[in-house]
């Protein structure tokens, strides 16, 4: 296979604001039977978009735990609302907000739309952790970097 020139990296998603988009289409393989997307996929869509959203920001997970002081986050409790289904060839938007740190817990709340219309909610909580598992406060450089993202 020839490689392609001018390649493009798929897309992280776009800031506006303190919301990041992240651009979704729904392929056959995210469906149940009936063409409607499973429910459990909602919360593989808001993963990616929140790790688009950290890798626009400036850091990404593989360097986060390779790092000589390393650390992960694990969703510590999940919550999401569903009011209308997506259906196959869908064009969705995920919108994130990181909304704050305290220690070693980070709240997100995300919402997934079809065009303008308001599909799902999701509110997280998420923990940063040791490799071993245990709570471990976010770095400051970090937090300094999602500062400007955070409510006020």
């Amino acid at each position: 296979m020839t490689e392609q020139p001018n390649r493009k990296e798929p897309t992280m998603g776009w800031f506006e604001g303190r919301e990041h988009h992240y651009p979704i289409r729904v392929f056959y393989e995210d469906t149940d039977f009936t063409g409607i997307v499973y429910y459990a996929n909602y919360l593989r869509f808001f993963e990616r978009a929140r790790s688009s959203y950290f890798r626009l920001v400036g850091f990404n997970h593989s360097d986060l735990w390779e790092a000589d002081d390393p650390l992960a986050f694990a969703i510590r409790k999940i919550e999401l609302d569903y009011k209308k289904p997506a259906r196959i060839d869908d064009s969705l938007t995920v919108v994130t907000t990181y909304d704050r740190f305290k220690g070693a817990r980070l709240w997100v709340s995300q919402a997934c739309y079809c065009g303008g219309e308001l599909l799902v909610t999701a509110t997280s909580e998420a923990a940063s952790i040791t490799p071993e598992g245990r709570p471990k406060r976010a770095p400051k450089w970090m937090v300094e970097k999602l500062a400007p993202y955070l409510e006020s």
